[in-house]
């Protein structure tokens, strides 16, 4: 099939690689999300994908809405049979979707009708979901809600972050897609209507999503931090300045802390929380680099009874 391929991050860069590497397929051209400004100078910097579509010498569309009429004429001079997507980060709206023949082919990051939106990975996290997995499905208007080609699975690891599971999703779903793609061309494939039990939503996720509550549960403040990471990246106040929390543990034989009240041994450094106290392990202070928690005390000269939160 003649193929265009729509994806703006670097999750997305493995799809476009096995499509690229396909002998049934033409990627004809890459839609991406317009130049954004990144690294510390802000400079305007193409996404992942139009970088990867640069390198293989693909034509690169970078509306700044997919309505735009200049590039609905240009995707209908391309002809695709199919666009596949994936996070692309823009609503598509019918004209668009009435292009290809077969319509536009999402790779969601999750088990639908679980987790529609943008952040499906890391709500699996906060939700302490132990199976997720990854969906191709054909894009209607509504939000992540069109009949499903089909599924991979993969479990939830104890310590993952989302940026873990989604980098395993991101492999595991780019073989899915492509094997949507030649089920499609072959005719062999029709998508299901999603069932109507089971819907959750996974909206994008704010600083405040982010901030630790320590009153809460030791496990509910693990899934936050690793559900917010790498990003917005969990994080507390300290001395009335914000402290990102990187990595803790839960430690069931540490001794009973109050709330966000902190010890501090010689290696370690834990805090209470509304349950058993966690041992923080990497934190980073407004303005600086990621560093040792006890690393970070010491350099304090941080004793027992400081406090988080506040």
């Amino acid at each position: 099939m003649r193929l265009v391929f729509a994806g703006t991050p670097e999750v997305a860069v493995p799809a476009l690689d096995t499509l690229l590497s396909s002998a049934r397929h033409e990627v004809a051209a890459v839609v991406t999300r317009p130049d954004a400004r990144a690294g510390r100078g802000r400079k305007l910097a193409p996404s992942p994908v139009a970088e990867r579509a640069a390198e293989e010498g693909i034509e690169v569309l970078k509306p700044a809405k997919p309505g735009d009429a200049e590039f609905l004429a240009r995707l209908r001079e391309i002809a695709p049979d199919c666009c596949p997507v994936v996070a692309y980060g823009a609503l598509l709206p019918k004209r668009a979707l009435e292009v290809p023949r077969h319509g536009w082919v999402n790779l969601h990051f999750s088990l639908l009708p679980a987790w529609r939106g943008a952040a499906p990975v890391q709500h699996a996290l906060l939700a302490g979901d132990e199976v997720t997995g990854a969906s191709t499905f054909r894009i209607g208007e509504g939000l992540d809600d069109g009949p499903v080609y089909g599924v991979v699975t993969e479990e939830v690891r104890r310590t993952d972050t989302s940026g873990d599971l989604l980098t395993r999703l991101a492999l595991a779903g780019a073989g899915l897609l492509g094997a949507t793609m030649d089920g499609i061309a072959d005719g062999t494939l029709e998508p299901k209507p999603q069932p109507a039990e089971g819907v959750s939503l996974a909206p994008k996720l704010t600083v405040e999503d982010a901030r630790i509550d320590w009153s809460a549960p030791a496990l509910r403040i693990d899934r936050v931090v690793r559900g917010c990471s790498p990003a917005p990246g969990a994080w507390t106040l300290f001395r009335g300045e914000r402290l990102k929390v990187r990595a803790l543990a839960p430690d069931a034989e540490a001794a009973p802390l109050p709330s966000g009240e902190l010890r501090v041994g010689k290696h370690s450094v834990h805090v209470g929380t509304g349950s058993q106290p966690v041992a923080l392990e990497w934190v980073q202070p407004q303005g600086k680099k990621p560093m040792a928690a006890a690393d970070w005390a010491r350099g304090l000269r941080l004793a027992d009874g400081a406090r988080l939160g506040e």
